[in-house]
């Protein structure tokens, strides 16, 4: 069980944010219960994806989230998911355009966007019986304008992705620990 080679997909980040939460659990369990988080369980961080992305149900779960517009797959395994999306993630217009799959993902070059990346994957933790949920996304932008505006975004945002970044690991890992 290997975390997904990231630089593969963004190799040098503007931004990177990465939450790690231990579970007593076997790595299988975790990852099912991750797949279980739905959007109305991490109220913060919902409530900002919703925002973000209109026509997202409440009661829809991250993974599918992940896996379907303004997302793409871009890789997938038995405990891993790695999926990214470009645009404007600035605007409050949603510019997201549709891509197609890895290959256009790893080629976008649309002067002012960026391309974001989000894995989450189950890897060892200490301890025989126990297992980590990691989620990590970054950010790279395009050209130089792009990279001024995500760092006003990102000044803005910053103070505030702590409170909610890891909401969804949590209770996964809390799932997990009680099944």
């Amino acid at each position: 069980m290997a975390a997904p080679d990231l630089d593969l997909w963004l190799p040098n980040p503007q931004v990177r944010i990465h939450h790690r939460r231990v579970a007593l659990a076997d790595p299988r369990r975790l990852w099912e219960a991750a797949g279980e988080v739905r959007i109305r369980d991490a109220p913060r961080l919902g409530r900002i994806v919703r925002w973000r992305i209109p026509g997202t149900s409440a009661d829809e779960p991250f993974r599918e989230l992940f896996q379907r517009y303004p997302f793409t797959v871009l890789t997938e395994g038995e405990h891993f998911l790695v999926s990214g999306l470009c645009g404007r993630i600035w605007t409050v217009h949603r510019d997201y355009p549709r891509i197609a799959g890895p290959e256009e993902f790893l080629g976008w070059a649309q002067p002012g966007t960026v391309r974001v990346l989000f894995a989450h994957w189950v890897e060892p933790a200490a301890g025989e019986s126990a297992a980590a949920l990691v989620s990590e996304a970054r950010v790279q932008p395009v050209d130089r304008r792009a990279r001024l505006r995500m760092r006003a975004l990102w000044t803005l945002v910053a103070r505030f992705e702590r409170l909610i970044g890891g909401e969804a690991l949590q209770v996964a890992v809390r799932r997990a620990a009680g099944a």
